[in-house]
């Protein structure tokens, strides 16, 4: 099994005292903060931009994974990059994958492919020796609070077996609805990196959320 990684998402966060909220679940084993950066036409809402991704950059060590959420997203690679982003994440149906991704990787930042729960995992296998990371959304893409679809599950094992059976050493990441009530079946499915956005900092207390979830990331590791 892959080292299994949590990455709270931040488009939950209270802005007012973002910089205190990473602090928080940095100290209690989160490894990276995914960034939902929306545009209102590739996805319906607006979230932020590189403003944020600039402000939280400074104050973190955590590996900033860039989720565009936007149409043409090659025109904003650099700014991303120039901005903190450690990993760039672009959506397949989006933009010309390899175009993007080369550029992506030429920026010196990790590349990462994501797909949308109607999309094929078989339409990622093309673009996989050029990729860091895949992250398949386990629900639809520009709203929160959503239930996990139960297919992005079977796409996950897709994934893992091919990944597994050609010795890559990419990580599998799924994005959606994922809570301490099933995010065995999702570590089960092959993904190793987990998004979880309102059950961390929707919660009363993120610290302890993070810490839930690491109990579970490290019965794993023991097992």
């Amino acid at each position: 099994m892959r080292r299994l990684k949590l990455a709270p998402s931040i488009l939950d966060a209270d802005f007012m005292c973002l910089g205190g909220q990473i602090k928080d679940i940095e100290i209690s084993g989160a490894e990276y903060i995914h960034a939902d950066i929306m545009d209102g036409h590739f996805v319906p809402n607006i979230s932020f931009g590189l403003p944020i991704i600039k402000s939280i950059r400074p104050v973190t060590d955590l590996v900033i994974d860039a989720h565009l959420m936007i149409e043409n997203p090659q025109r904003f690679v650099a700014d991303f990059a120039q901005a903190g982003a450690d990993i760039i994440n672009v959506h397949l149906e989006a933009c010309d994958p390899g175009l993007v991704l080369k550029d992506i990787k030429a920026n010196g930042k990790k590349a990462g492919l994501t797909i949308k729960p109607a999309t094929p995992a078989d339409k990622v296998i093309p673009f996989i020796d050029e990729l860091d990371l895949v992250l398949i959304m386990s629900v639809e893409p520009g709203f929160g609070n959503q239930k996990l679809i139960p297919e992005s599950l079977r796409k996950a094992h897709i994934l893992a077996d091919y990944v597994e059976k050609h010795g890559l050493g990419l990580d599998i990441e799924m994005d959606g609805g994922i809570n301490l009530s099933n995010v065995h079946e999702v570590i089960r499915s092959g993904v190793n990196v987990i998004v979880v956005g309102s059950s961390i900092f929707g919660s009363d207390d993120p610290k302890t959320a993070v810490r839930a979830f690491m109990d579970i990331f490290n019965s794993y590791s023991i097992n």
